[in-house]
């Protein structure tokens, strides 16, 4: 059985990818159990590394430290390439609020900190890795390490050490703190979830790009005999006439100059919004019309993009009306249903909705590819690319006047600002941004298991001399003293004065504490993309923040 011994406790590929599958393997089955209606999810895979870890089964530093990093990076590409499209529209309107909260959060982790160096004997340097823990920040951990071998030379080596053990310390009870302040808002304002979730998906629905569909019988005089160019002219928002059905009995698609008469049943496609300026303009509406049922040769079909020489193409360049004899009435993007307006640029993936005859239809088809086996197909260029352009973004030092050390976004602020931006602008350079939800949640739930199975077996080894002991009871409860003090206050702050959404609080609260195990639990809860655009929103300007503040306290009170 020398084998199975060696295996297990062993070295080298073999043995690491073993533990890594039994830490993961285990942690993931645990962590959907429930205590007292709570799940953990992948968080428990933490505590699972953990456990490997003070029990022997360990693994070469640097596969540990690879691994660590390319988890935390798988995780934060994919969540960057999913909120991407939305993340500057939500920055705009209530970013603000966010991110002032978030930097509030930051502020009090920092002077509850220095309160707890103000009044123990407690040290700079390992409240430092105190406060990364406490706050689940490997980056400004790495960055004050950093900080303290170029100001303090060989003294940093046992320095950083004790660091690392205040961080271990600290981290769990980091990650479970997030999470109870998140359980205690819940309770503290009696949060339904489930309505918090219908509550978003309802603002959605309510968005100026949700298209709303009425068919309209045309009554208004003042509207005989103009032309459909004229109609826009007349109602000066965006819409689309899908069909008009004539009174005698035909359907046809509207064209720029096709002339509007009276008893003409009109298709309209618009925001739910404007739809009171329609019924004063055109006429009632006429809810008995049932256009998929009329025998008429005009039908309506959805095409799907997957020719990626599209991308960036905006849909009037398409010219459906004159080179195809189609409508075009909305497009379907990552779920989200928009007008097609003609200056909407396309992209890989986009389902639009376009009415016509059957045969000219199949020939758009044909041109933009309509297959869905293309889509499955992982567009590996555009995740590698983003990739090393984001660990580029992050390894570059930034010099602030005063500062004798360079501050950097570190391997997982570059990749998320290089996802945000190719997710939003990617197709403006012909990057296909298409990733399915289930190769995304895929990535999403791979690299996160990865990284805390690597933090835990690494914190492993020490944990139980560095915590069942006074000292590090004491680094215990300073490092959740840290972690819950302000983020009770925030909590209070955000839902008592500005009515945050349950779910935009929870992504709130992790993004501020930079915190992916917090974010895995508040997407499962929440069951839409609410926490994870939260999160991003102040992910950047916290990470930022956090970095900055860790090496000012080394190089301020050392």
């Amino acid at each position: 059985m020398a084998w199975l011994t060696d295996l297990i406790l062993g070295s080298g590929v073999a043995h690491a990818i073993f533990i890594y599958a039994l830490v993961i393997a285990t942690g993931v089955i645990l962590g959907k159990q429930k205590i007292g209606g709570i799940s953990l999810g992948a968080t428990f895979v933490l505590f699972m590394g953990i456990l490997a870890g003070h029990l022997g089964l360990g693994i070469d530093a640097s596969i540990l430290k690879f691994v660590q990093e390319f988890g935390l990076i798988l995780f934060i590409f994919s969540i960057g390439l999913q909120v991407g499209p939305s993340f500057f529209s939500s920055f705009k309107e209530e970013g603000i609020v966010l991110n002032g909260l978030a930097m509030l959060l930051v502020a009090l982790n920092i002077a509850v900190a220095l309160g707890i160096y103000a009044l123990t004997d407690v040290r700079i340097t390992d409240l430092v890795g105190i406060l990364s823990g406490a706050v689940t920040n490997t980056p400004g951990l790495g960055a004050a390490q950093q900080t303290l071998i170029e100001t303090h030379g060989a003294e940093a080596t046992l320095l950083n050490e004790a660091m690392s053990m205040g961080y271990a310390a600290a981290y769990p009870l980091g990650v479970v703190g997030i999470i109870l302040s998140m359980v205690v808002a819940k309770l503290i304002f009696r949060i339904n979830a489930e309505k918090e979730s219908r509550d978003i998906e309802a603002e959605n629905d309510q968005s100026q790009l949700k298209p709303h569909i009425v068919t309209y019988r045309v009554t208004n005089r003042l509207i005989y005999g103009r032309s459909i160019m004229r109609l826009h002219a007349i109602i000066d928002h965006n819409f689309v006439i899908s069909r008009i059905k004539k009174t005698d009995g035909s359907v046809i698609i509207p064209k720029s100059d096709t002339l509007i008469e009276e008893g003409d049943l009109l298709l309209i496609v618009m925001s739910a919004q404007d739809e009171e300026i329609f019924d004063a303009v055109i006429g009632p509406q006429d809810d008995h019309m049932d256009w998929e049922a009329d025998p008429a040769p005009v039908v309506s079909r959805r095409i799907v993009v997957t020719k990626s020489e599209f991308t960036g193409r905006k849909l009037g360049s398409l010219r459906l009306r004159t080179g195809f004899k189609l409508n075009a009435t909305r497009v379907n993007r990552a779920g989200l249903d928009l007008l097609a307006s003609p200056n909407l640029r396309l992209q890989v993936g986009d389902r639009i909705t376009v009415v016509g005859n059957l045969d000219d239809i199949n020939r758009l088809a044909e041109k933009l590819g309509n297959s869905l086996k293309r889509l499955n197909e992982p567009n590996m260029f555009t995740m590698f690319i983003g990739i090393f352009l984001g660990i580029l973004l992050g390894s570059i030092p930034f010099m602030f006047p005063g500062m004798t050390v360079p501050m950097k976004l570190g391997l997982a602020g570059g990749p998320l600002i290089v996802a945000i931006l190719i997710g939003r602008f990617g197709h403006k350079v012909k990057l296909v941004t298409y990733t399915s939800s289930s190769a995304n949640l895929l990535l999403r739930e791979l690299g996160i298991c990865l990284f805390l199975a690597s933090v835990g077996i690494a914190a492993g080894d020490n944990f139980a001399a560095t915590v069942f002991n006074v000292q590090g009871a004491k680094w215990v409860a300073y490092g959740f003293l840290v972690t819950i003090i302000p983020l009770l206050i925030v909590m209070l702050l955000a839902r008592g004065k500005f009515k945050l959404n349950y779910c935009i609080l929870m992504g709130l609260l992790a993004g501020s504490t930079t915190d992916p195990p917090a974010l895995a639990y508040a997407n499962k809860t929440a069951g839409n993309d609410a926490p994870a655009v939260a999160y991003s929103t102040v992910y950047p300007l916290t990470m930022f923040l956090r970095v900055i503040s860790a090496q000012l306290l080394i190089m301020i009170l050392t």
